[in-house]
């Protein structure tokens, strides 16, 4: 599958925070295919400066739970680039904890790289979007908090709280122009999940069989809803969370 086209991207300044693998690189290839001028922040410097090499894209090294990092990286993005149209609040990360086992530093860590980055992200990027006269904010949410998953609690609420906070903030941005959406994948098999979740090829086909289609979801068909969600193609769309899962139950 292609990424798809919109004319509207190109030259546009775009943010993605955990962009060095996974949903996040598609996303980075995505953007930098429809020619924005895309950003991106990341822990792993290996992998960012590999796809950065892959892509032109600029790769910014910044651990996410710090917040004075971050406001400091989506300022050098805007002194150098110009003000940015895009923000695309991607980083998480799903670690299974027993609930029974869960501790308050295991709790603030887990609330810091899955939601406390993607506030204060945006709240960085937003007197950009303001001087650009409007921007898209895409915030990655997860089917977990819906569904609900084993050893996922902190996880999962993390996620449900980003849908919170996207409604809330497409309230009050919205007079600026400035879209607020958020997406929630189903199973889609990254090399990370693969790697840490799906290794036993029956669990992947068990899940496969919840779903109302048949095929995997890819990670191009996040990236397809992103690229979508920053175009002009949807400047009335605002205050959703769209689901990815295929239909699965």
């Amino acid at each position: 599958m292609k990424p798809a086209r919109y004319d509207s991207l190109a030259g546009r300044v775009v943010i993605i925070t955990g962009g060095a693998s996974g949903i996040g690189a598609a996303f980075v290839c995505g953007f930098a295919g429809n020619a924005a001028r895309v950003a991106f922040l990341d822990i792993d410097q290996a992998a960012g400066e590999a796809l950065s090499r892959e892509t032109g894209a600029r790769f910014l090294a910044c651990d996410l739970c710090d917040i004075p990092a971050v406001e400091a990286a989506v300022s050098q993005i805007g002194t150098e680039f110009g003000p940015a149209s895009v923000l695309v609040n991607n980083a998480a990360n799903d670690r299974r904890i027993g609930f029974t086992d869960l501790t308050q530093a295991a709790y603030d860590e887990m609330m810091a790289v899955n939601f406390r980055h993607v506030v204060f992200a945006s709240q960085a990027v937003l007197p950009q979007m303001r001087a650009g006269g409007g921007g898209s904010i895409i915030n990655m949410s997860s089917v977990a908090w819906i569904g609900g998953g084993r050893e996922m609690e902190i996880y999962a609420a993390a996620k449900a709280a980003i849908v919170g906070f996207t409604n809330s903030l497409a309230r009050d941005v919205g007079p600026d122009r400035i879209r607020v959406n958020a997406i929630a994948p189903g199973m889609v098999l990254t090399e990370r999940q693969l790697r840490l979740w799906f290794q036993d090829e029956s669990k992947i086909t068990e899940m496969q069989a919840r779903q109302c289609l048949p095929d995997l979801i890819t990670v191009q068909d996040i990236a397809n809803l992103a690229l979508f969600l920053a175009a002009d193609d949807s400047r009335s769309i605002t205050k959703q969370c769209f689901v990815i899962n295929a239909g699965s139950t």
